[in-house]
């Protein structure tokens, strides 16, 4: 039994009809619980006589019950559909993984002998039955799909043990991770993915970590550096304004680049250290360099200092390089300035995470010319926003991701891979027409 509530219901090949059995037994159930009260006195009396079979069921009472009880079975539906849709959900993908499984036949059958008309006598002819169904169990909590098969080095294990392209188009869900144990393999889907969507009023960071969905969390602590892809109308800018706002709520010390001039360079009138000129944009990234390497030594210093802790266990703040347009300011540069801020950017990227200086690099296409050397690889969290190219994707996520990438119409929308190489639909979080950010970012620069 503690299996059971552990891993979830058990998918079975007569699943296949689930939905219809839930709907034919469920409704059928309601009417007889309905219909019958108006006629308890019938159906218990002893001797049933015509004359009150026809009193009962063929008269105008009779037709009223009928119609009364027919109303409340629709009312009952009508009220199961609209505030337990999440059940019949369930219901619809259980239905669905056992059809995949009986559709793509990954289960063994053997022949039987059917029994004749006398149970002595065989009658001679055979027919398959299911001797072996693959193990699989579906579990639905707080949104997460989890789905659990079993390895059991069978010749059927290798697609049982990569069914995310199935699972996330079939389900109409998102892969958030994948994890073999030992003896079986566990799926954990987001399901209604945009129903995770928050506010901006919603994004808060702390110990380390900034809330960007519900369950979805940028731990920039444990994997720093953020890229952040996506071009002309998909909501790259709010979501880098957004970042910016959530992190002037802590100590955090921000430094902004906007090389194009546009609009993260309007925050040079509420807030310091925001440059859109080339030669201050150098300066700034000289100078966040050589304080990080100055705080990485003076952290061996301090009093409390341990091997292994970070920047926070000593109670220092961090430091954040918000980077827009990365690409249109490399193509600026001369080749040995090119030279220089890639040599400085790999650096931070590779040593930053222990002294709490972190980078946010956004850019339309995150270009290995530019993103070379192992850089691209040093980002932990990767968003790619908007509509984006095949090769786009390869450039984000790699070229050998095996997922399917599809495109809403939902500005804010893209993918995510938090840290973990399993990438997901991601929603930005939601900002409204009325929220004013050089206003607020003006407040909290105060």
């Amino acid at each position: 039994m503690k299996l059971y509530r552990r891993r979830g219901k058990r998918i079975r090949s007569s699943d296949a009809s689930l939905l219809f059995q839930f709907v034919f037994f469920g409704l059928v159930g309601v009417w007889l619980a309905s219909f019958i009260p108006f006629h308890l006195s019938f159906l218990l009396s002893t001797t049933w006589q015509l004359d009150l079979f026809q009193a009962h069921f063929m008269s105008t009472y009779g037709l009223v019950s009928l119609v009364i009880s027919l109303v409340m079975v629709a009312c009952c539906a009508f009220v199961y559909y609209r505030y337990r849709y999440n059940h019949i959900k369930q219901i619809i993908h259980r239905q669905k993984l056992a059809k995949m499984i009986l559709e793509n036949q990954w289960y063994e059958t053997k022949q039987v002998t059917q029994e004749g008309f006398f149970k002595d006598i065989p009658s001679g002819k055979t027919k398959e039955k299911i001797s072996h169904f693959p193990k699989m169990y579906y579990r639905y909590e707080k949104g997460m799909i989890r789905i659990q098969v079993e390895i059991t080095l069978g010749k059927y294990q290798e697609p049982l043990l990569n069914l995310e392209k199935k699972l996330e188009s079939g389900l109409y869900c998102e892969l958030v991770s994948k994890e073999l144990h030992d003896s079986f393999v566990e799926y954990a889907l987001f399901y209604d993915m945009i129903a995770n969507r928050i506010s901006i009023y919603e994004v808060i960071a702390q110990n380390g970590s900034l809330k960007l969905m519900d369950s979805m969390y940028w731990e920039y602590d444990k994997l720093p550096h953020m890229l952040i892809a996506g071009g002309t109308g998909g909501g790259k800018t709010y979501f880098i304004l957004t970042l910016i706002e959530a992190l002037l709520k802590t100590d955090a010390k921000l430094y902004v680049l906007d090389p194009k001039n546009a609009d993260l360079a309007d925050l040079a009138t509420v807030m310091p250290d925001v440059y859109y000129k080339k030669e201050d944009m150098m300066t700034c990234i000289d100078q966040f360099y050589a304080d990080m390497m100055a705080r990485s030594e003076e952290m061996k210093q301090m009093e409390g200092y341990i091997t292994g802790e970070n920047y926070a266990y000593l109670g220092l703040s961090p430091h954040f390089l918000v980077f827009d347009e990365y690409v249109a300011f490399m193509e600026m540069l001369a080749s040995k300035e090119n030279t220089a801020v890639l040599t400085k950017l790999k650096q931070i990227v590779m040593l930053g995470r222990q002294a709490g200086f972190f980078l946010i690099l956004a850019c339309q296409r995150p270009d290995a010319k530019y993103l070379g050397d192992g850089i691209r690889d040093q980002f932990n969290f990767r968003v790619a926003l908007g509509r984006m190219s095949e090769l786009g994707y390869g450039m984000m996520f790699g070229s050998d991701i095996q997922k399917q990438f599809f495109l809403k119409q939902i500005k804010g929308r893209g993918y995510v891979d938090k840290g973990d190489n399993v990438i997901s639909e991601f929603y930005t979080p939601i900002v409204p027409k009325e929220h004013d950010f050089l206003k607020e970012i003006a407040k909290l620069s105060q």
